[in-house]
């Protein structure tokens, strides 16, 4: 994997947040590509219940300061970047003081949903995409991983389909059963086709359930990793009969094994 370039776009990453399935393999597989002699990148939401003194955050002023329309709504950007330790891994972080400010990542302390949970992952997908220009560093693969990012695949097939920029870049979404209970809010779809994305494209999310946001994104990605053992048979059924190539789960002890076959030989 030496010197292919590979853009990882998370919902979590330890040692950020706590450990879980996706923010575990959002660190190893990056590291994995890293130990390889890839070249990596790491964007995550900047949620307020990061410690950013402790994880030595600091602002990149030179690619913060932009405005990003969610909704006909202008929301500031700002990028926060920091090494994760022993690694030499930079971690890029996407903040908003609207949208990532408040102490936790999904949900408050009762455990209900942010309102504008669908609105944060649009602004997600854009931020990652607007800072990657501004890197100018083109990735040979973006791989997604979580439901916070899985509008990333839908605005770069259709928002930002003529940057030339992308114009050999392959998605990659890795499937997690790790999910949320309910819907995020009913007008995430009039929100996505605000930004000229057709309703055909997005039809899933006329109901924005966990289910649904990944149909999306495995729809508008080039290739799929079944991320978890044991997913809800009607994800693997829609995996399955979408014909885009696809890695049956691979455990934690020979995962590296089968990613790096799976980057060099399917996309």
């Amino acid at each position: 994997m030496e010197d292919k370039r590979i853009l990882y776009v998370s919902s979590e990453v330890v040692p950020y947040l706590a450990e879980n399935e996706v923010s575990l393999m959002s660190y190893d597989v990056p590291k994995m590509i890293n130990d390889q002699g890839g070249q990596i990148r790491i964007f995550m939401p900047r949620y307020g219940n990061i410690n950013e003194r402790r994880h030595q955050l600091h602002e990149v002023i030179r690619l913060s300061g932009m405005n990003l329309v969610v909704n006909d709504v202008d929301m500031p950007l700002i990028i926060k970047v920091a090494s994760i330790p022993k690694e030499r891994i930079q971690v890029y972080f996407i903040d908003n003081d609207e949208y990532f400010k408040r102490k936790a990542t999904f949900s408050d302390e009762d455990g209900v949903l942010y309102p504008d949970n669908d609105e944060r992952a649009i602004f997600f997908a854009k931020g990652v995409v607007e800072t990657v220009k501004k890197l100018n560093w083109v990735p040979d693969i973006i791989h997604v991983h979580g439901w916070m990012a899985s509008m990333l695949p839908v605005y770069m097939k259709h928002f930002y389909k003529d940057e030339a920029l992308f114009s050999e870049t392959k998605i990659v979404t890795s499937v997690y059963g790790q999910s949320f209970e309910g819907n995020l809010d009913v007008e995430m779809i009039n929100k996505i086709k605000f930004d000229g994305i057709a309703a055909e494209a997005i039809a899933d999310l006329e109901i924005p359930n966990y289910e649904n946001l990944i149909k999306t994104s495995i729809s508008h990605s080039d290739a799929v990793i079944i991320a978890s053992e044991n997913l809800p048979p009607s994800l693997t059924k829609f995996i399955e009969s979408s014909e885009k190539p696809f890695l049956p789960f691979a455990p934690k002890e020979g995962f590296a094994e089968a990613y790096t076959s799976f980057y060099k030989n399917m996309l």
